[in-house]
C-alpha cells in the first residue's frame, strides 16, 4: 500500500495515473521571446496571443503542483553568448537580423542572460525550482535532464509549456523514449498555429498513446484537490 494514493485524470485515450511523489512538472520554455508582446516571436508576425492564453491555466497549474509537493522543473531554449552551442543548421535559419544572436527586442535573440531568454514573471520559477538550459528543441538534448528527474526518483511528466509541436513534442518523444510517461495539458501548451497545435496533441494520443496521453488542466487539478488539501 503507498502512502501516497495515485492521482487519476481523465484523460484521452485512457485515465492517467500517477503518484504525485514520482511525477513532476514540466515548464517548457515559457520565455519572454516567444510570449511577450512586442517580443521576437511577435516581430516575425506570429500571432503570441495564442501563446498567451496557456498563462492562466498554467499558473494555475503550478500553484497546485506546487502545494502537492511534486518536483516542478521549468526549461529556457537559448545559447551561449558565443553560439559555440548553436549549429549552423539552426544558426543560419531565419531572415537575416533576426537570427539567433541577433539583437532583438528583449536583447540578443535566444541568448543566455538576456531579457528576452528568460521566463515570463506570470510563471516565474520558485526558489529552489530547477531551471533546464537547452540548446535544442527537445529538453533531454545536451542537458543534465534525465539525471535530475533521476535523482528524484520521477517517473511520470506532466508536460506544459510552448511551442506544442515543435519543443513540447520533441520533449514528449524523447521522454517517452526513456520511459517516462506523459500526460500533456492541452489547454497549458500553446502553439502559434492552431491547426499545428491540434493535430500535434491528436499525434500524441494517437494509437492507443503512442506517446502519452492528453487531458485538460481543470481535470488534473480536480484529480489534485485531494492531494492539495491533505
Amino acid at each position: 500500500m503507498t502512502d501516497h494514493p495515485l492521482v487519476r485524470v481523465p484523460a484521452r485515450p485512457s485515465t492517467y495515473s500517477f503518484e504525485p511523489a514520482t511525477t513532476a512538472l514540466l515548464v517548457i520554455d515559457m520565455q519572454r521571446d516567444f510570449l511577450q508582446p512586442g517580443g521576437f516571436g511577435e516581430s516575425l508576425g506570429n500571432d503570441v496571443t495564442q501563446l498567451r492564453r496557456t498563462i492562466e491555466p498554467l499558473a494555475a497549474v503550478l500553484a497546485a503542483a506546487r502545494a502537492a509537493g511534486l518536483t516542478v522543473v521549468h526549461t529556457r531554449e537559448g545559447h551561449l553568448p558565443d553560439l559555440s552551442d548553436c549549429p549552423p543548421a539552426k544558426l543560419n535559419r531565419g531572415a537575416p537580423s533576426k537570427r539567433i544572436g541577433d539583437p532583438g527586442p528583449n536583447g540578443r535573440i535566444l541568448v543566455r542572460g538576456e531579457y528576452g531568454h528568460d521566463i515570463i514573471d506570470e510563471l516565474a520559477p520558485a526558489d529552489g525550482e530547477p531551471v533546464i538550459d537547452k540548446p535544442g528543441k527537445g529538453a533531454f538534448y545536451a542537458t543534465d535532464l534525465d539525471g535530475l528527474l533521476g535523482e528524484r526518483s520521477v517517473t511520470s511528466l506532466l508536460v506544459t509549456g510552448v511551442t506544442t509541436e515543435v519543443c513540447v513534442h520533441t520533449t514528449v518523444r524523447e521522454a517517452n523514449d526513456r520511459g517516462y510517461e506523459c500526460l500533456v495539458l492541452a489547454d497549458c501548451v500553446g502553439s502559434y498555429f492552431p491547426q499545428f497545435h491540434a493535430v500535434g496533441l491528436a499525434m500524441i494520443a494517437a494509437q492507443g498513446g503512442i506517446f502519452g496521453w492528453v487531458a485538460e488542466s481543470a481535470d488534473l487539478l480536480a484529480a489534485l484537490a485531494p492531494s492539495v488539501s491533505a
